[in-house]
């Protein structure tokens, strides 16, 4: 089921999310003693990122961790590791916890022994926050890849290990089924052109040729779909 709600512009809906993800932490926090946030990286959530990251909660009992990452280290240009440090997790985020999903190796295939414990030890995350690429994708689910099946599928691991034909790196990225294990699954867009691509998948079922279906087309899952045209 998918839900769009739609803003004026990206500070209406930067606003009304934050709003939202404050509450939905701080009842994980008051009701389980903790919280967990999954996000994506990116450009279309830095500013969200920046107005979450001076809101008063508690950081200390929040968790947070990536929808998928290239495998380069933080150091590198293109990490979503490196942009989720510099936005999301500064001032009073700063004191949150962060689970990586890059570790020293050759490959993010040579990788999957050590991320699987960090990620499939996890409880139930609070919030999962999905971007969408033109193509269909989402986290580094790609149309076509070779491991797309794999990670579609109900019973994939946590995390798996993936090698896009039409972008670059390696990456390591949730499974559906563990992205889908979240009390509330969003879906950030911003531009008309991503709308069209929504209208797109809403279209047809097909979730080997638009990846983002899985989600948006599962019969239990409900999606909300943040969105602004500029």
């Amino acid at each position: 089921m998918m839900e769009l709600q739609q803003f004026a512009d990206t500070s209406a809906l930067n606003n009304d999310f934050a709003n939202r993800l404050v509450s939905i932490l701080q009842q994980g926090i008051e009701q389980r003693g903790a919280a967990y946030l999954v996000v994506s990286g990116g450009k279309t959530p830095q500013a969200l990122f920046n107005t979450l990251s001076q809101v008063d909660l508690a950081w200390d009992k929040v968790t947070v961790l990536l929808a998928d990452d290239r495998w380069l280290d933080d150091n590198q240009q293109d990490s979503n590791e490196r942009l989720v440090k510099a936005t999301l997790l500064q001032q009073k985020a700063q004191a949150a916890t962060f689970v990586s999903l890059y570790a020293q190796g050759a490959s993010a295939f040579e990788g999957v022994a050590e991320i699987l414990p960090r990620v499939s030890g996890l409880p139930q995350f609070d919030a999962v926050i999905l971007g969408m690429g033109e193509d269909g994708h989402t986290a580094s689910l790609f149309p076509c890849s070779a491991q797309i099946s794999a990670g579609l599928a109900l019973d994939a691991p946590a995390v798996l290990a993936v090698e896009p034909k039409t972008a670059p790196y390696q990456r390591m990225s949730l499974s559906l089924p563990r992205l889908l294990n979240s009390r509330h699954l969003f879906l950030h867009l911003v531009g008309s052109n991503k709308l069209a691509v929504l209208n797109k998948a809403m279209a047809e079922q097909d979730a080997l040729a638009m990846p983002i279906r899985a989600f948006l087309h599962h019969p239990v899952a409900h999606v909300t779909v943040m969105y602004s045209e500029n």
